[in-house]
């Protein structure tokens, strides 16, 4: 299960982390389930954590050092057994200098760190990348698979990438529809 915290409004994220019980708040009309819950037995990857509100913070430092989470307008917490996976484009020690992220939180989250270098300081990972991302691309522009030419394959090669892999996934997707552009028109 996946979450992006950079893509919850601050009004509703709580909600939509931990759930919430029926008639908690106007038009919480049902029990829900958070992503927490649902996780269960699993692992739940939080991506952009460094988005995740200070107030909320503590939250889900109990949650991982408790096991169990507590939905909206619940009077009993449910126990989890969940995996966390965290990530971040931000400097996270950074963050908890700053007052930004509880020094606890960072800890709890910092068990196993991974850190993954910009795309730009790894342009051998390119050639094995794009071969893994080209089919996706190709099959949501309706497309077969195809490969890349070694002079395209070495324009990449020659890029700066500042947005990383999301930028390659996204041109790899424009490249696959403006092909089938070209091939449509070509009638």
């Amino acid at each position: 299960m996946h979450v992006d915290c950079g893509a919850i409004a601050h009004s509703v994220f709580e909600s939509e982390l931990f759930g919430h019980e029926r008639g908690a708040f106007t038009g919480a009309t049902r029990l829900r389930r958070g992503p927490i819950e649902l996780a269960h037995g699993g692992t739940l990857f939080l991506d952009e954590i460094g988005e995740l509100p200070l107030d909320l913070q503590p939250k889900l430092l109990r949650v991982l050092e408790e096991r169990r989470v507590m939905r909206v307008g619940a009077t009993q917490p449910v126990s989890v057994d969940v995996r966390i996976i965290a990530a971040t484009h931000r400097n996270l020690e950074e963050m908890v200098a700053n007052g930004e992220l509880r020094e606890d939180l960072y800890f709890r989250l910092r068990v196993v760190e991974i850190n993954v270098p910009p795309l730009r300081a790894r342009r051998a990972d390119l050639p094995d990348l794009v071969a893994a991302l080209m089919p996706r691309a190709a099959r949501r522009a309706g497309r077969p698979a195809c490969e890349l030419s070694d002079d395209a394959l070495a324009r990449m090669m020659a890029y700066a990438w500042p947005g990383n892999v999301r930028e390659l996934e996204n041109v790899l997707e424009r490249a696959a529809r403006a092909r089938r552009w070209s091939a449509d028109h070509r009638r």
